[in-house]
């Protein structure tokens, strides 16, 4: 018998949010691209089964969908057939970080198979994912985010109705455009005041103690940047994904974001220079050698 939710996309995040389901006893039917994912969640999740193809959902009360983007949101669903099994009324929840205007173009197509729609992203990364502290940002109609809400205060402590269907999408786009911005400002401030004699750490203590204090300078840098870590588990390449769709939208609703282009602009050179795996918080180290190899370039 199949689990009254599907969940697919069981990777950084996904994993520590469909394993907090399974903590609350929820029968869940899981699926994942990578090889051998999927079958150890279930082995370490008593109410998890693995699916065996489309129509192991065929019974799936409430899909949830933990994928990188629309495109592979949209290739799940569609070029590979899984909305064709799910039944009628089935609630699909995308909380993935997708395109807001293909969302909501997706939502209609799926109205059309008698499913319904509701984009709910997270922010909080994985340390809030395996404790169940995230932050949803919930967009579509308020009864099926209403019906939605019991499995997200499973996997969330906050959840944040945005507005009409593709809004929760774009909300975590902008948020983490400007995170990545302060992420940008944060490190090159460090950069500058170590030239010129301020160690990192100290200039640490001074934003957090002063006007300059983000989440960034208080959860980032002495975590996961100084100390050369880089694992807070949130890929470069994501974040600079999301920042493009961020500045994507700007220019679909002919609204000028000049500083938000110059943040793309850098985040999309340094992804293009990296493995996929890297972290976003080795922006730390990478900005610098980006910043001189440019300097040099120039002088050539």
């Amino acid at each position: 018998m199949s689990g009254d939710i599907g969940f697919v996309g069981l990777g950084n995040m996904g994993g520590p949010m469909a394993a907090r389901l399974a903590a609350e006893g929820h029968r869940l039917t899981v699926a994942d691209a990578a090889p051998g994912v999927a079958a150890a969640f279930a082995a370490e999740h008593p109410t998890a089964q693995v699916a065996d193809g489309n129509a192991s959902f065929a019974r799936t009360a409430t899909l949830v969908l933990m994928l990188p983007d629309s495109d592979v949101v949209e290739q799940v669903l569609e070029g590979d057939g899984l909305a064709e099994a799910l039944p009628p009324g089935c609630l699909v929840i995308d909380m993935s970080s997708s395109e807001p205007l293909r969302t909501r173009a997706l939502a209609r197509r799926l109205a059309d198979r008698g499913l319904s729609l509701l984009d709910a992203p997270v922010s909080g990364g994985v340390r809030g994912a395996r404790a169940g502290t995230l932050s949803v940002l919930a967009g579509g109609a308020p009864k099926d985010l209403e019906r939605a809400a019991p499995l997200l205060r499973a996997m969330a402590r906050t959840i944040v109705p945005v507005g009409g269907t593709g809004c929760g999408h774009a909300a975590k786009a902008l948020n983490n455009l400007v995170s990545a911005a302060t992420v940008s400002v944060t490190v090159e401030a460090l950069a500058l005041g170590e030239a010129f004699g301020i160690p990192p750490e100290t200039m640490t203590q001074v934003l957090n103690s002063s006007s300059g204090r983000t989440n960034t300078s208080e959860n980032k840098v002495a975590q996961f940047m100084t100390s050369g870590s880089f694992d807070s588990g949130f890929a470069l390449r994501l974040m600079s994904k999301d920042v493009d769709i961020a500045v994507g939208l700007a220019r679909s609703l002919d609204r000028t974001a000049e500083l938000s282009g110059h943040v793309a602009d850098q985040w999309r050179r340094v992804a293009r220079s990296v493995p996929p795996r890297t972290d976003h918080t080795a922006m730390y180290a990478l900005l610098g050698t980006a910043a001189d190899e440019e300097a040099k370039e120039a002088t050539r």
